[in-house]
């Protein structure tokens, strides 16, 4: 097996996880974050479990995976899913998508840290790159009409922490069975209960502000995030955390080239280029390092 496989898995995640960000938009328009993510994650949840008749083999069922997929889905995609619509509403889909992928910074560290993976110190270049970029993206002049406060990075920071660690958790899962399948079946029911439930607690009026659409393209969100989690699971059965979550990282490309496409109010400017280019070439470096 050469490393190519594990990387077309991991690419097209990324184009998956690209085109949600950008379809969130549309969803957003109807509905807010929350809501939003308790239709998109139980459509999912949904379709794994219709799938689960042909797909689901429990010939390989091992108590430790069982319990580190359960564990990941407390926050992944819950908890990811939530920020990431959130930073989507207040800061858009390109400068999010690109503040979102230095998640493989924080997966590598926990690859190293756990999993005895090696990074060399070169990477410090793939950094300072990734860092340059986000400053790139995140500076506004003063004329503009699209300020927002510094302070909405840290949803996509956050989100990035909590994806990047859930790579290396569920590295480690599927190295006790290595099912993506199931990874996602059971990582999405635990998430699904948690988003519905956080939904619920936030809101007095419940899944009142829900409408037919809203409903629908946060299915759609839903059904490409699906997609991704399922491709970027299994490239990791194939593939190290070290090789994956940077090819994984390049969805703020995708993003950019749908949002380009879809978004007419998403003008593209040299800034935000530039800055996405600074900051998947920081993450495409860490590869090669």
């Amino acid at each position: 097996m050469t490393v190519i496989q594990p990387f077309l898995l991991a690419l097209s995640a990324s184009a998956c996880f690209g085109l949600a960000l950008v379809i969130t938009q549309f969803g957003l328009r109807y509905v807010r974050a929350a809501t939003g993510a308790a239709v998109s994650i139980p459509t999912t949840c949904v379709l794994f479990w219709l799938l689960s008749p042909f797909l689901l083999d429990l010939e390989g069922w091992q108590i430790q995976a069982v319990a580190i997929f359960a564990f990941v889905g407390l926050f992944f995609p819950a908890v990811v899913t939530l920020l990431t619509f959130e930073a989507n509403q207040r800061i858009g889909p390109t400068v999010t998508g690109a503040v979102g992928s230095t998640a493989p910074l924080f997966a590598i560290a926990a690859a190293i840290l756990f999993l005895g993976e090696s990074l060399s110190v070169r990477a410090a270049i793939a950094t300072a790159a990734i860092v340059c970029g986000i400053a790139t993206l995140s500076w506004q002049s003063r004329d503009s009409q699209n300020k927002w406060p510094r302070r909405f990075l840290l949803l996509p920071i956050a989100a990035a922490a909590l994806r990047g660690a859930a790579q290396a958790m569920m590295k480690s899962g599927l190295a006790i069975w290595p099912d993506p399948f199931v990874a996602s079946l059971i990582g999405y029911t635990v998430s699904t209960l948690s988003s519905v439930g956080a939904a619920g607690l936030r809101y007095r009026e419940g899944f009142s502000g829900l409408n037919a659409m809203g409903s629908f393209w946060f299915a759609v969100v839903g059904l490409c995030n699906g997609a991704a989690v399922f491709l970027m699971y299994a490239a990791l059965r194939l593939g190290t955390v070290m090789m994956v979550a940077p090819s994984i990282s390049t969805y703020p490309v995708f993003s950019l080239l749908f949002g380009a496409l879809l978004l007419p109010q998403e003008r593209v400017t040299p800034r935000m280029i530039v800055g996405v280019a600074l900051t998947v070439a920081g993450v495409g470096a860490l590869f090669i390092l």
